[in-house]
């Protein structure tokens, strides 16, 4: 995707004109965590897909940049991805995502970038998405079948919502669950995060449940662990679970304890936060 970020500082004028800065980052919750990762100095591979526009040529040439192992598909039948995210004076920030090329991403080329000693996670928007839903269970499943272990990011709140029942019955096939409070309050029916986590800590071996500025709560199968958020100041909340789990992915992988894995993730959330756009890509 290609994020259009909006910065305001003062209530909107509806109907009106309201003063804002507007920047153009890449973005999409694979790239920011491709890009984080590799920002971090970890191997990584993305596969997506772009439009033959000007827009995607600078994403696959960012994020190359940057270091990552990029293998996305172009199409001329729809433009590359687009995403206005708006972010308040709270910089808390609302998105408006035109999945674009995204949804013209083919089965074959995603899955034959598994391996069988790769980690894939899935992006939730492609499992949730129905033009992609198709790509997102075949490269699952190839995961599965030649061993790679499997997580998923639970993506967004709304759209979860009307495939609560497809994510559950996933859930026991992969070995890891990232989401946020809301995330998890409507695969649960569940408002509080810990009793959310024990209930679907039944469901997949390792659940992380991101709560914002509280931190967060997860569950490996061996019991709890809180954490709170570290002390950061925050410019814009943009892509800090995409960091989050960059950071948290590779130390949980390497055999790391939960709560060291979380610290990891944690720490590059904090620098995420404090920059302007979901990743530390530019164009």
């Amino acid at each position: 995707m290609m994020d259009v970020t909006t910065m305001i500082d003062t209530d909107i004028a509806y109907a009106s004109d309201t003063p804002a800065q507007v920047t153009l980052q890449p973005g999409g919750v694979a790239a920011n965590t491709a890009a984080w990762m590799a920002y971090s100095g970890r191997p990584v591979t993305i596969v997506g897909c772009v439009g033959d526009d000007p827009f995607g040529r600078d994403i696959a040439r960012a994020l190359s940049g940057l270091g990552v192992d990029v293998q996305l598909q172009t199409t001329t039948a729809r433009g590359t991805g687009t995403c206005v995210v708006v972010v308040d004076r709270r910089r808390e920030r609302t998105m408006f995502p035109d999945s674009g090329a995204n949804t013209q991403l083919q089965v074959d080329a995603a899955c034959a970038a598994v391996t069988a000693d790769c980690h894939v996670h899935v992006s939730g928007y492609t499992l949730l998405n129905p033009a992609t839903r198709t790509v997102a269970l075949a490269v699952l499943a190839a995961a599965r079948t030649l061993g790679a272990t499997r997580s998923l990011d639970a993506a967004s709140a709304a759209p979860l919502r009307a495939q609560r029942d497809l994510v559950l019955d996933l859930l026991p096939s992969l070995d890891l669950l990232l989401a946020n409070a809301d995330e998890a309050a409507v695969l649960t029916g569940i408002e509080d995060p810990h009793d959310g986590v024990v209930a679907l800590a039944e469901l997949v071996g390792t659940v992380v449940v991101k709560t914002g500025a509280r931190g967060v709560v997860a569950h490996d199968g061996s019991g709890f662990v809180v954490q709170p958020a570290p002390v950061t100041d925050v410019v814009d909340t943009t892509g800090a679970g995409d960091a989050f789990t960059a950071g948290f992915l590779p130390a949980w992988l390497a055999g790391d304890s939960l709560a060291e894995s979380l610290a990891a993730g944690q720490r590059l959330a904090s620098v995420a936060v404090g920059r302007v756009g979901a990743s530390p890509l530019v164009v």
